[in-house]
């Protein structure tokens, strides 16, 4: 047997590969992300692409597994809200090749606008979900997952977290096997996958059976793993909150459950009737235990000690159980003796400029997903609301619907290329066809920037990087019926804010496009080459020490303390200083300096 270190994603690409998996899908969202591009870049026999939303996404691969085929479709939790349309009548027309959907959740908000649990989608849904704890279960669960959806004749899902995403841990490889589904379509089918009320009523019956066969599988599942011990506690949980929980209190009896809807109620009594004291250990909701109250079953500790909100760790399961203390492992460095490092935009990002021109201009900012969010820290503070993708476009409109026309020049809405072809499209569609009289930015970086540079429509090149068609957003713009459309160089803060004021004045839809301005760590833009000078420096001869330039949170400009006084005999308690290994030369700090005292350095 040969084996790999993997991270969880890559091991759920590596099993879906060796589930004979022929098409994949996906949006960009962490923790989700890697699973798509390890398709992309290590698997060349699995048609791979980046859909510009979640709702597409599941919509090709549900396609390619109605044609027969084996597919998958990946996202975050807030992704699977989106594609939840497709996905709540899929569970009632079934698949033909196996379908797996993976949902990777983010307790604890590492990098998402909530945090929410998507076994409720499940239950909902009334579709099969697994849930792995390690890579190899994220291997061996995907491959499995598979064989549950052509079995049952239903989409799956794959549900993972934050810490088994990115986790590694040791995988058992092996070969590929292709599916003994035949592909091909068949229009005498169209009773099954025709959604229309008489049909629907049909498939609602089989959705009904599909679960009562589905809960009596769960009963004999063999990753749901019985661990009898001592008996006076019984622990039922999964993934990896079983992990930490077994860390901690070895000692005690587990019910793992590999399968987590429908739950394997036959298992669960049994379980039960083993130990004297049943603890839930789950992370976020309830879920487990609701179900478990509601088969009559006693329990002693659930939700009323373990945490509902934000990440488990062994250090909060053996808090809240009151078990022996925790023996933290030994590390040379204490969290807390290392620098802060609070999120910034990068050194020469062009949403910085942007957004310390709305700023100036005292603009409310609807905002959206993406790198830019981080300009509602402080100094900044230019992004007044981020809900969901492209939910920004729609709320200006709507604040300016109420407000009236005495807010002109007062409200944007702000959102990346990337958020804009998601689900920015529409919501400006609607501003044209209702006669709005909104403003639009779009911060067109040409890439998907927070989650890692992966490709979009805009962008000019598919998941495997190559040259296909890029969409052009004025041309997109003018087809929607916006005739303002305007395009700005953020870079240029005096002419950027001259064109937002005049078109935010404006009595009409209007749409400005940040030009020539790619994310500064895509190197394949070359963005540093528009520059004029390599960095700055500061002429402490001329700085007086008013800390303007401190205001755009670059964070190559640094405050450095100390009485002295300019060339002309202005006293000052200290200079701003700025680290040349870090500045990229893109001169915003100059701009903003009242007294000329940032200038090009010399090698």
């Amino acid at each position: 047997m040969k084996k790999e270190i993997m991270q969880g994603n890559a091991a759920i690409a590596r099993g879906a590969w060796e589930a004979g998996l022929k098409v994949a899908a996906a949006y960009p969202g962490t923790p989700s992300s890697e699973i798509l591009r390890e398709f992309a870049e290590n698997y060349p026999d699995i048609y791979a692409e980046w859909a510009p939303n979640e709702k597409v996404a599941v919509e090709v691969a549900s396609g390619a597994a109605i044609a027969g085929v084996r597919a998958m479709a990946s996202m975050k939790h807030v992704g699977l809200n989106v594609a939840a349309d497709p996905l709540m009548t899929l569970s009632y027309t079934g698949i033909k090749g196996g379908f797996v959907i993976v949902v990777a959740d983010d307790p604890n908000v590492h990098s998402s606008q909530n945090e929410q649990d998507s076994r409720n989608w499940a239950r909902f849904g009334k579709v099969p979900m697994l849930e792995p704890g390690d890579a190899q279960e994220c291997k061996d669960f995907t491959k499995i997952a598979f064989e549950i959806s052509e079995q049952f004749d239903t989409p799956v899902l794959l549900r993972t977290e934050t810490r088994v995403a990115h986790s590694d841990s040791p995988v058992v490889l092996e070969d590929r096997v292709e599916s003994k589904v035949v592909p091909g379509l068949d229009p005498k089918e169209a009773p099954k996958y025709v959604m229309v009320p008489v049909n629907v009523r049909v498939r609602r019956k089989a959705v009904e059976e599909k679960m009562k066969k589905l809960s009596e599988y769960a009963d004999t599942f063999k990753y749901n793993i019985m661990e009898i011990n001592d008996t006076s506690v019984g622990v039922i949980s999964s993934g990896v909150s079983y992990l930490y929980t077994k860390e901690v209190f070895p000692e005690w009896s587990y019910l793992k459950l590999g399968m987590v809807w429908p739950l394997p109620k036959k298992l669960i009594a049994e379980f039960a009737k083993k130990v004297k004291k049943i603890v839930i250990v789950e992370e976020l909701d309830p879920f487990f235990e609701t179900e478990i109250r509601a088969m009559g079953i006693k329990i002693w500790h659930g939700k009323d000690v373990i945490p509902n909100m934000y990440e488990l760790s062994p250090e909060i399961v053996e808090k809240a159980l009151k078990g022996k203390k925790y023996k933290e492992p030994k590390i040379r460095v204490k969290p807390e003796d290392l620098p802060r490092r609070p999120p910034n935009l990068c050194a020469g990002c062009s949403h910085r400029p942007l957004f310390y021109a709305l700023k100036k201009l005292g603009a409310f900012v609807f905002g959206d997903i993406g790198c830019y969010t981080l300009a509602t820290a402080p100094p900044l503070q230019a992004l007044h609301t981020t809900i969901c993708m492209g939910a920004g476009v729609g709320q200006a409109h709507g604040a300016m619907k109420a407000l009236g026309k005495d807010w002109l020049g007062k409200v944007v809405a702000v959102l990346g290329d990337s958020t804009f072809l998601h689900s920015g499209v529409t919501p400006l569609m609607d501003i044209v066809y209702n006669k709005g009289n909104s403003t639009t930015i779009i911060l067109d970086n040409r890439i998907t920037g927070m989650t890692g540079h992966q490709e979009h429509a805009g962008t000019g090149f598919t998941a495997r990087q190559e040259p296909t068609n890029m969409v052009d957003y004025a041309e997109l713009g003018k087809a929607l019926g916006v005739k303002s459309i305007r395009y700005v160089d953020p870079y240029n803060i005096k002419e950027t804010m001259d064109i937002i004021k005049e078109e935010m004045n404006k009595d009409e839809p209007s749409l400005i496009i940040c030009k020539d301005s790619p994310c500064m760590l895509l190197r394949r833009a070359k963005p540093l080459e528009r520059f004029k000078y390599p960095f700055y420096v500061v002429d402490t001869d001329k700085c007086r020490g008013c800390k303007m330039c401190l205001e755009i949170n670059c964070p190559a400009i640094s405050w450095r303390e100390g009485e002295g006084q300019t060339k002309d005999g202005h006293k000052r308690k200290g200079t701003a200083f700025i680290n040349k290994d870090q500045c990229v030369g893109c001169e915003v700090c100059a701009q903003v300096c009242k007294f000329d005292a940032i200038v090009p350095g010399t090698k």
